[in-house]
């Protein structure tokens, strides 16, 4: 795998999530209303809602909590219809930018997306206009501590069908094929291995440097505008951020 480290990426977002951690669990909640509309409230024959199960404990939502959405996604999902929308676009200095969404009212979060990059500098592109640009990857994070065999995870990771293992200084990023994730994710947590990220992301194929610091400001006004908007479930670009950005 080529280009920045993913880690380095979610690291960014766990430290800014740290203070509106309520948000991440509501923005967690609608994918679990997706998985269950889509496959039912049990996990044990939904492997949907499994992962997103997974991706709410690596983000510390309480076990409490994850029931309590799995429970009023099966009882109230006749009130409320999410959609999901994906955008795509490029901020300032020809980053490609992909919005993944999940609303309950498209004309507002269309709006709302369109605002975040015309307001910043961007331009909303239309459905494939820099999707071939990344590819689908399930990525699982391991905190890399003190005394971990870095072989033994390796071979443990490829073992269990992963495509690739990359060992950075304190995180084992290991990637998979999407259809792949659920599998290997499952055989590694059997294995003991706890996740500090567990999902399937969109990794850019070539990054791209920015060194112009107004550019570089108004790119990050124009992520973190995305990332606090409610309807907005993740975004994927492929900018070279300084490292003071992303730690």
């Amino acid at each position: 795998m080529s280009g920045h480290s993913k880690w380095h990426n979610i690291q960014a977002k766990k430290g800014k999530a740290d203070a509106k951690r309520g948000a991440i669990f509501t923005k967690i909640g609608r994918e679990i209303a997706i998985a269950v509309r889509d496959g039912g409230a049990n996990p044990e024959s939904n492997g949907k809602l499994r992962d997103v199960i997974a991706k709410a404990k690596a983000n510390n939502m309480p076990n409490d909590n994850i029931q309590r959405s799995i429970k009023k996604a099966s009882g109230e999902l006749g009130d409320v219809v999410y959609e999901q929308i994906t955008y795509e676009g490029y901020a300032p200095g020809g980053v490609a930018v992909i919005v993944d969404t999940i609303t309950d009212n498209r004309n507002r979060t269309a709006s709302d997306v369109r605002h975040c990059f015309a307001k910043n500098g961007g331009n909303l592109g239309t459905t494939g206009s820099v999707g071939f640009m990344f590819d689908e990857k399930g990525v699982l994070v391991v905190e890399n501590t003190p005394g971990m065999d870095e072989e033994e995870i390796m071979m443990m990771a490829l073992d269990a069908g992963a495509e690739d293992v990359q060992v950075a200084e304190d995180a084992f990023e290991i990637y998979t094929l999407p259809n792949d994730f659920s599998t290997v994710r499952e055989e590694l947590e059997k294995q003991g291995l706890t996740f500090l990220s567990a999902e399937v992301s969109k990794l850019p194929q070539n990054t791209v440097a920015v060194t112009d610091p107004d550019v570089l400001k108004n790119i990050q006004k124009m992520l973190d505008m995305l990332e606090d908007n409610d309807d907005v479930q993740n975004v994927y670009h492929n900018a070279e951020l300084p490292e003071e950005d992303e730690e």
